[in-house]
């Protein structure tokens, strides 16, 4: 449908990439993308241990019936959280996992590793100079992501595609572009940009492998684009999240004076999200990551419905251009 350096490089039949979601990216969830074509990565982060986090990568390898997946490596900011890093490369190469997503500073050491194994390597960052540095530390590819995204977007407050302009006059290795990206147009747009795949996480959020509570998906479906907010401004780590309660309390401690995370207390915590809205279903409880790409997901459905949707939009804008294009081998000239 759309051959690219991405789709090449990691072997997928569609140029899209399912983002690591902290406690979503699970053994289901990413299969049921690499069965429909597209590349996700589990998050070691969201398992309670070693062996859980092994039996995950395994039955991700099973589901996914020879197609390949991948694994999210997010070096944190206090190094003492990062000391289960190499092993989580080591497990992900020895159940299979043929792509990892990198996420954090000083990443040459974590491609060495991973290249030793057999395995490509993209970097996701937001800022380019950052993604200059992965392509000269040698990662395989980057992935920018504009400050729509979902989740950490750092504090970089360029927008998706202007982001993307520039950095396509700098790079050379393949480029996936994310944040805010939720229609097949915005693929076919993102394409002709020049880039070689989105990566997407928020328009996933609503599909019926993610093992999120319903009452948190069926409001999420009920969302305009506008329901994403940045959460923790002061904090200098800002977060994109759907706006509700635990939010505006945030607010209302920034208004006092907070500006670190721990001034939030258990309100900046990942945990209460998941206990709250994932397990339970409440979606005012926690800072839960969502960008306005959840604008486009208005129904609860499969991953492969999604998928089809977004390449069947994303071949008839596509077609748009093409129709719109002169012949490949005229040439444009203003006078």
């Amino acid at each position: 449908m759309f051959r690219t350096r991405l789709t090449e490089l990691f072997g997928m039949r569609l140029p899209v990439l399912g983002g690591g979601m902290m406690w979503l990216s699970d053994a289901r969830y990413v299969a049921a993308l690499a069965r429909a074509g597209a590349l996700g990565f589990i998050t070691p982060r969201s398992f309670d241990g070693l062996d859980s986090f092994r039996a995950a990568v395994r039955a991700c390898r099973e589901a996914s019936h020879g197609q390949p997946f991948g694994v999210n490596i997010t070096q944190s900011r206090r190094a003492e959280e990062n000391r289960l890093v190499p092993d989580w490369i080591d497990i992900g190469l020895e159940e299979g996992a043929t792509c990892f997503e990198t996420v954090g500073p000083s990443p040459q050491h974590l491609f060495a590793r991973i290249h030793a194994g057999g395995a490509k390597v993209i970097h996701k960052c937001a800022f380019i100079p950052h993604a200059l540095k992965a392509q000269d530390a040698g990662a395989d590819a980057v992935a920018l992501v504009g400050c729509e995204a979902g989740g950490h977007p750092g504090t970089n407050e360029l927008p998706t595609f202007v982001l993307a302009a520039l950095a396509l006059e700098q790079l050379r290795i393949p480029l996936a572009l994310g944040g805010g990206i939720g229609s097949g147009r915005q693929i076919a747009a993102a394409l002709a940009l020049g880039s070689d795949a989105v990566v997407m996480g928020t328009r996933f959020l609503v599909c019926e492998e993610v093992w999120a509570h319903d009452n948190y998906k069926r409001h999420l479906a009920a969302q305009p684009a506008e329901s994403s907010t940045l959460a923790l401004r002061s904090t200098g780590h800002p977060w994109r999240v759907l706006d509700n309660d635990t939010v505006q309390r945030t607010r209302a401690l920034e208004s006092e004076g907070a500006t670190r995370y721990p001034d939030f207390g258990p309100l900046s915590t990942g945990r209460l999200g998941r206990d709250g809205a994932y397990v339970a279903g409440d979606w005012n409880t926690g800072l839960l990551s969502m960008g306005p790409a959840i604008g486009f997901a208005n129904r609860i459905e499969p991953v492969q419905a999604v998928l089809q949707k977004l390449m069947d939009d994303a071949m008839t804008g596509a077609a748009h251009l093409r129709a719109l294009a002169p012949s490949p081998t005229s040439s444009f000239s203003l006078s």
